[in-house]
């Protein structure tokens, strides 16, 4: 790891604080935020091990094992993997995280068609307004994943496998099964890319991870009243801390602040002018 860093409990987190490729966040309470590139792996300790949330980009899973193994002794694995969602920066080690750990994999049941080689993600949208990002995103792999019987629906009844206290809300939007995690207990929210805390369109700002709170990639996401309705739900739930799937975590006032603009401003901050979806 290049950097180990402790938030605490109070969540007085810097706006503009930047993380890089290689941190390990210890965000509060049993977890943490590890950074692979331009996307968060999140790791939730619980009952004397730990579940995974989302598994990073594209041959990662040497660095996602490594991780694993340093803070928890070699030969050590997650009870299971939860999905946020299966775009690729989300999944790219799942299927050779799973060979090598043979441990369950938890994703919405509107997400499985893409986690099971049924149906691929609509091709990201590179003429949608947006930053360099945004323009190369052609570029950017949308096939389905085979994961096979490996991967299991979330309960239906809100509870999340292996995380007590823990319930999973359907954002979708981004994604049609898109779910976040939270836990009500010290309002921890796991948000994946319901909302994210760099401009995530933007090279300038991906590169620096600056956190500024946003609304999700432009470029993948297909529904943009639905994903105004998540946002609503997470604003709702009144997070004191957020790990998103890309920029720093972020808490406190902050968060609440740019949670409220944002929602209040979606239209005009997070929907773009054009593009295929906008529609």
């Amino acid at each position: 790891m290049k950097n180990e860093m402790t938030y605490g409990d109070d969540y007085k987190f810097i706006p503009a604080i930047s993380v890089k490729n290689g941190d390990l966040l210890e965000v509060t309470n049993g977890v943490l935020c590890y950074v692979d590139q331009i996307v968060n792996v999140i790791i939730v300790e619980a009952g004397g091990g730990c579940v995974l949330v989302d598994t990073g980009m594209p041959k990662s899973a040497e660095k996602v094992i490594s991780v694993i193994e340093k803070r928890y002794g070699t030969g050590s694995k997650p009870m299971a993997i939860l999905l946020t969602h299966g775009h690729f920066d989300h999944v790219g080690t799942v299927v050779d995280l799973v060979r090598k750990w043979n441990i369950p994999v938890f994703a919405h049941e509107l997400e499985l068609p893409f986690l099971t080689g049924e149906k691929d993600y609509p091709e990201p949208d590179s003429s949608v307004e947006g930053g360099m990002v945004a323009k190369i995103s052609r570029f950017f792999p949308n096939e389905a994943i085979q994961l096979g019987d490996h991967v299991k629906p979330l309960p239906e009844n809100g509870e999340v496998p292996f995380l007590e206290g823990f319930s999973w809300i359907h954002t979708p939007g981004h994604t049609p099964g898109h779910v976040s995690f939270f836990r009500k207990e010290d309002g921890l929210l796991i948000a994946g890319d319901a909302f994210v805390t760099v401009r995530q369109d933007s090279l300038y700002q991906v590169m620096s991870q600056k956190g500024e709170v946003s609304g999700p990639p432009r470029y993948f996401t297909t529904d943009w009243d639905a994903s105004y309705l998540s946002l609503k739900k997470l604003v709702d739930v009144n997070p004191n801390v957020a790990v998103t799937g890309h920029g720093p975590p972020l808490g406190g006032p902050t968060l609440k602040e740019e949670l409220e603009s944002l929602l209040a401003h979606f239209k005009d901050v997070a929907v773009p002018d054009y593009g295929r979806f906008t529609h």
